[in-house]
């Protein structure tokens, strides 16, 4: 994924985040909820919000390589690595240097 395409999918969830808590906070307000706790609830929305929705592009533009031995747990994990990059760790990460127990 490139970086542009990364900053729109960045920017585009905050404002999803944003609008979210904004109808959650109108919503409450028809409650008769206090303003500072309506404040509160409002960020900490936004905030779960966002969180929530950065993980998922985290993840979209992660490629994770593991190894290929049985009951070996090592894996590299690149975000944002090109073609070239991603065949040389998916070689590293087959090849590693296995420990013994």
């Amino acid at each position: 994924m490139n970086t542009t395409r990364h900053r729109a999918l960045t920017a585009g969830a905050a404002a999803v985040s944003a609008v979210l808590a904004i109808v959650i906070g109108v919503r409450l307000s028809g409650y008769g909820v206090p303003f500072a706790l309506l404040l509160a609830c409002c960020l900490s929305c936004m905030a779960t919000f966002s969180s929530l929705l950065f993980r998922v592009i985290g993840a979209w533009s992660t490629t994770t390589h593991h190894c290929t031995r049985p009951g070996c747990d090592f894996r590299v994990s690149l975000t944002h690595a090109d073609a070239a990059e991603s065949r040389c760790w998916q070689e590293i990460a087959a090849h590693h240097p296995h420990r013994s127990h």
